[in-house]
């Protein structure tokens, strides 16, 4: 699981838009689910884009894929595209709200047509929807 920029004020953070629940409580239910699931789980946050590119490339080679919520890098990114390629390992995106309801900038996402899927729009929900979709495509 990787949280990029500004996630860790989550709970906090415009909860009109993004709700109240803090970054804590979906780690915590994440990995209620990935227990459930018999699934590991490692979670990494970052607001700083090369941390996350090192995170990437460090623990590639023990994951079966990435479950990610980029933030802002979703729109910014390319450098987070190529290193999900490079590591050649299944991802989801995964975002709290929806972002084509949202202002125009944040209608690209630079990862989403080479993800193998993208959930968005359901709150910490889409979390939970984005593990399991992770979970059922590296099962088949």
């Amino acid at each position: 699981m990787i949280h990029g920029p500004n996630l860790a004020l989550l709970g906090r953070r415009e909860p009109e838009l993004y709700g109240t629940r803090s970054l804590e409580d979906i780690d915590t239910a994440l990995t209620a689910l990935a227990e459930e699931l018999g699934a590991g789980l490692e979670v990494f946050q970052s607001n700083h884009e090369g941390r996350i590119l090192d995170w990437i490339a460090a623990v590639a080679d023990r994951v079966d894929g990435f479950l990610v919520n980029p933030a802002a890098l979703t729109h910014t990114s390319v450098a987070l595209r190529d290193a999900l390629l490079a590591v050649d390992r299944p991802f989801v995106e995964v975002h709290l709200s929806n972002p084509k309801a949202r202002e125009p900038f944040r209608h690209h996402s630079f990862l989403a047509d080479v993800a193998t899927g993208v959930v968005f729009g359901f709150g910490s929900e889409s979390y939970l929807l984005g593990l399991r979709g992770l979970y059922a495509h590296l099962r088949d």
